[in-house]
């Protein structure tokens, strides 16, 4: 009952509270946003893609988060398989030129 309650209800509310906390201060910003959104890599796993704040900010209304090459986004894997199937329709992803309208220039 403890871990099949609790102890998940625990885990997966630090992990939610995390997201809007952590992400906002530490981590990468590749993206220009007008906020302070972040990318955090080790919150990637737990929270199934959601760390990668600063493509959430940056392009609101995608489905993917994880927009760079290595950025593993659970969420985004599982909405693709939903639309395989027929599940999911109209899934909106930024284009090419839209993620590189919105990178931050290298230095």
């Amino acid at each position: 009952m403890v871990w099949a309650g609790l102890v998940r209800i625990f885990l997966f509310q630090h992990v939610t509270f995390s997201i809007n906390s952590i992400c906002h201060f530490f981590g990468e910003q590749p993206f220009r946003t007008r906020d302070e959104s972040r990318n955090v890599r080790l919150l990637a796993i737990p929270s199934f893609g959601e760390s990668w704040h600063n493509g959430h900010h940056a392009f609101p209304a995608s489905a993917v988060h994880g927009l760079e090459p290595g950025q593993l986004d659970i969420s985004a894997l599982v909405i693709r398989g939903m639309e395989r199937l027929g599940l999911a329709s109209e899934v909106k992803r930024p284009d090419l030129q839209q993620i590189a309208l919105r990178r931050v220039a290298a230095e």
